[in-house]
């Protein structure tokens, strides 16, 4: 491999994007974030929204500064959160911005839905854990609130195979990112019948399902002259995020679980067949779609999804803690006894975060926090607390032994709860890479252009150039 292949990804998040230049050559590979921008959702009307336009404008102006600098493509990768989705037009247009999952809409009408198809049957077919935020569910509040845009769709697209079609207007539906939707079939792999009517939604409204590794389209000739890059081709990676930080996770073998920790944690492990029987029922485990036909069989855990609503207040007082900071502090105040469930419905979308964690301290007893410190030491443990429920979990239902926990994404930076979750689970716990979605997407691309051939040979890569970091517990916990 004697030529330098260079493969963006844009990799967008529930709080923000970037997009992560790769190149590889000789066997090695280089990354260098070349753009980053804020994410949010827009509430208009009591409605929340995402503002896929604003998506859009950050891609077209990063992919200009690269045309700028010279840098040549050959070939682009898109991953998203999961779930949410756009409404095409007849004529091609976005019929108004998709629907964010934290919108509240979706409150009450699993029970709801329910009623049409039962929760039991719903699993069965699907595997997927019931979240009120499902696709399926909001689909189903959509249809009953009477939603033009849902109404008169001609295609649903995901949210990264929508900013794909903005792209390049190429219609398609990834794998992966359509596996989260709870629509999906799990014997089948098709999207099922029955669901679908339920929800009033037709066969011919999902566009052509594709595999990760596919070419969607290339970029618009509008694009590809404007930005100077010519037409690039976009690829089809892992479209759901969680299913490209899985193939970032350097492991020697099958014997893992994986904790892709960010605004949410998200632990499990990877199989070859589906797990869907009464005791993953009981505890509301999902099976979503992995690249190479496997099954990322996993559990979603609220995530730093606390500290960030905390910091996010604190911030509005004038205190603007650094992560660093905040770690220091939570270390500080180690003896805070206090205990939350990170997964309480209360903490979904309380109006403050800070405030919702002392109420629930004190319903449940606990002395009431004295500072900022206490809050964060709280909420560290009690995440590997939970950590170690599901984790217990896993290790009940898992095929294999389980014997070490790799930590991925921008949370597997953080040492302290690193260490704390290492000590609460018993096992050790390898941290790292902290972009481990960026270089899953770009992994993939490297697939498709032929320079890696499956995913341990990608595992085997990633591990040589990206460093690791091993906790191990210590008995008395630190």
């Amino acid at each position: 491999m004697d030529k330098h292949y260079r493969f963006l990804a844009f990799d967008c998040g529930a709080t923000s994007g970037r997009a992560i230049l790769g190149t590889f050559a000789e066997g090695r590979f280089c990354m260098e974030e070349v753009y980053r921008f804020p994410n949010q959702t827009l509430e208009i009307g009591g409605k929340y929204y995402w503002n896929v336009y604003g998506i859009y404008e950050h891609f077209l102006k990063c992919l200009k500064e690269l045309g700028q600098r010279h840098i040549p493509l050959d070939s682009i990768g898109i991953d998203t959160w999961g779930v949410d989705f756009g409404c095409i037009g007849h004529d091609g247009t976005l019929l108004g911005l998709p629907r964010a999952y934290r919108d509240p809409y979706t409150d009450g009408i699993p029970e709801k839905f329910f009623k049409t198809v039962s929760r039991e049957k719903l699993y069965a077919l699907t595997g997927t854990q019931i979240m009120n935020f499902n696709t399926v569910f909001q689909m189903y509040a959509q249809a009953e609130e009477g939603s033009v845009a849902y109404k008169h769709a001609k295609k649903i697209l995901f949210m990264p195979d929508l900013l794909a079609y903005l792209l390049t207007r190429g219609k398609v539906c990834e794998y992966t990112i359509a596996s989260t939707s709870g629509l999906m079939n799990q014997k089948t792999q098709q999207f099922e019948p029955s669901l679908m009517s339920a929800v009033g939604l037709s066969q011919d409204q999902i566009p052509d399902r594709v595999q990760p590794e596919e070419v969607v389209g290339r970029l618009r000739y509008s694009i590809a002259n404007e930005t100077g890059l010519g037409e690039v081709p976009v690829v089809a990676v892992a479209g759901h995020d969680t299913a490209s930080a899985v193939v970032a996770v350097p492991a020697e073998n099958e014997r893992f679980a994986y904790l892709n920790s960010g605004t949410w944690s998200l632990m499990g492990i990877e199989t070859n067949e589906p797990i869907i029987n009464e005791t993953s029922a009981r505890l509301n485990f999902t099976n979503e779609g992995g690249i190479e036909g496997t099954t990322r069989f996993l559990k979603n855990i609220t995530g730093m999804w606390l500290v960030e609503q905390c910091r996010k207040k604190w911030q509005a007082q004038g205190k603007d803690y650094t992560y660093a900071e905040m770690t220091e502090m939570a270390q500080s105040a180690k003896a805070y006894a206090g205990r939350i469930n990170p997964d309480d419905p209360r903490f979904a979308h309380p109006t403050d975060m800070e405030e919702e964690i002392r109420n629930v301290l004190f319903d449940n007893g606990f002395a009431a926090p004295a500072n900022d410190a206490e809050i964060l030491s709280c909420i560290y443990h009690s995440l590997a607390e939970r950590y170690k429920e599901v984790l217990d979990m896993l290790k009940e239902l898992a095929p294999f032994p389980i014997e070490k926990l790799h930590i991925i994404g921008g949370g597997s930076a953080n040492d302290l709860l690193n260490q704390w979750t290492a000590d609460a689970i018993g096992m050790p716990v390898v941290a790292g890479p902290t972009e481990a979605t960026a270089i899953g997407n770009l992994m993939v691309q490297a697939k498709a252009a032929g320079l890696v051939s499956d995913r341990w040979a990608m595992r085997r890569i990633i591990a040589e150039n990206v460093e690791a970091k091993t906790f191990t517990p210590c008995p008395e916990g630190t």
